[in-house]
């Protein structure tokens, strides 16, 4: 086990490596002088020439992207041109709205998608698979910024059950906040429920035609031990995988969501960053979300060991 993990982690420390050397360069290659966006209207040779000895731009790039690290080691994210507090702060302002974001949204996604795959998978060929996967289909084909619009118009403004915009902490307000979070949860997770559920009715019922299913319920098993203690335990690995690849969608997805709802979250911090021409907040935005791209992945891989100990015994070969 100590090995699967060390080396799991080992993995995740180079492409955490290769990542940063990505986001750096990505950043300097970005068209404009971050000089001009740092000077504001400022704009004299001599105000141009102090900001770049200052934030060490007249360096080889070499020079830069160790300073970058060094820095990064360290929780300096830099200073934001447009705002002039440290990047890290800001980022750590933000995070707890993105982070209860995409906690409602993975909530919703698992207990519908693996509640509605299972339904499906063990009522093959009947009316409740037949809505299922309509209710899956329909989940995946409709845009993220037309469902958030509707369900405004439609439980915001028309039945104002819910809020429209706005974000209250949920340690102020636990009730308020839930008013203001339940719409842009089921906005961002109702895709990723969809697949969710198309994934887990393929695994179960890849399972439920296995050998050991059959024997199980050869030796006397109740339905709900075949499915539930056999069959949904072995789909799980393949739930988890999806759940860790679509972490993206959930990062892509929040930032039209939380534009829509208008939350303080990462979404928002990165389209202000990218129309103020904010290089410095952009890069630190990026590269943490890339940071927690690769912990939730590495915790996936951490959850396999658990779900199929198999994997463990094999990583560790």
């Amino acid at each position: 086990m100590n090995r699967y993990l060390l080396t799991r982690l080992r993995q995740s420390l180079i492409t955490l490596f290769l990542v940063s050397v990505v986001v750096f360069a990505g950043i300097r290659a970005l068209p404009g002088d971050p000089a001009l966006a740092l000077a504001g209207e400022e704009r004299s040779p001599q105000a141009l020439a102090a900001i770049r000895e200052a934030y060490g731009l007249n360096d080889n790039i070499v020079v830069q992207y160790g300073r970058f690290v060094g820095h990064a080691l360290t929780g300096d994210l830099g200073t934001s041109a447009r705002t002039g507090l440290p990047v890290l702060d800001s980022i750590l302002d933000a995070l707890p709205v993105t982070l209860e974001l995409a906690a409602l949204s993975l909530l919703l996604a698992v207990v519908l998608g693996i509640g509605a795959g299972v339904l499906a998978a063990v009522r093959r060929g009947k009316a409740t698979e037949w809505l299922a996967n309509a209710i899956a289909l329909l989940g995946l084909s409709v845009p993220t910024f037309w469902l958030g619009i509707v369900l405004v118009l439609a439980f915001a403004i028309a039945v104002p059950i819910f809020a429209a915009s706005g974000y209250v902490p949920f340690g102020t307000d636990p009730l308020d906040n839930l008013r203001r979070m339940v719409l842009p949860a089921i906005v961002l997770g109702s895709g990723l429920a969809a697949v969710v559920m198309r994934q887990t009715r393929g695994a179960m019922l890849d399972n439920l035609s296995a050998d050991y299913v059959r024997t199980a319920r050869a030796k006397g098993l109740s339905r709900r031990q075949v499915v539930g203690g056999h069959a949904l335990r072995n789909s799980l690995v393949t739930v988890v995988t999806v759940l860790g690849l679509q972490l993206g969608h959930l990062i892509s997805g929040a930032v039209v969501t939380e534009q829509i709802f208008v939350l303080p979250g990462f979404g928002k911090l990165t389209i202000d960053a990218v129309f103020t021409r904010d290089y410095t907040m952009l890069q630190g935005v990026v590269l943490c979300t890339s940071a927690a791209y690769i912990l939730v992945n590495l915790a996936v891989d951490v959850l396999y060991s658990v779900i199929d100990p198999r994997i463990r015994l094999g990583g560790a070969r």
